[in-house]
């Protein structure tokens, strides 16, 4: 079993940064794909970034650019930088560890952004 904790999400006005971080309980980064994804009210949970184990990234259209995920894996850690945000990036984001036989969700942290 594996626990993701999140960390980092809040309120900010639009044009701000924030910088989300999920931690795993224990040493799977360097055979997951991990990613971020977010669910606003209403709307499905959709792909924001993701970075496999060998380190290549992708990104959903409407964060390309501002947004970048990058991993740390001695310290089982990945990381959202989130610049420029817009009212339409509010949502509850959720770290993703991709495993071969599993997959694991963290709890979710809130990200607001006011206009």
């Amino acid at each position: 079993q594996v626990q993701l904790v999140e960390s980092g999400g809040g309120l900010v006005q639009a044009g701000g940064s924030l910088r989300l971080s999920c931690t795993a309980s224990r040493n799977i980064f360097s055979f997951a794909n991990m990613g971020w994804y977010r669910q606003a009210p209403g709307k499905l949970r959709e792909l924001v970034a993701g970075i496999t184990h060998g380190g290549i990234t992708n990104y959903g259209d409407s964060v390309k650019g501002r947004f970048t995920i990058s991993r740390d894996n001695a310290k089982n850690t990945v990381h959202l930088q989130m610049n420029t945000l817009k009212p339409e990036d509010t949502a509850v984001y959720y770290c993703n560890a991709d495993l071969v036989n599993a997959a694991y969700w963290g709890q979710g942290t809130q990200v607001t952004v006011s206009s």
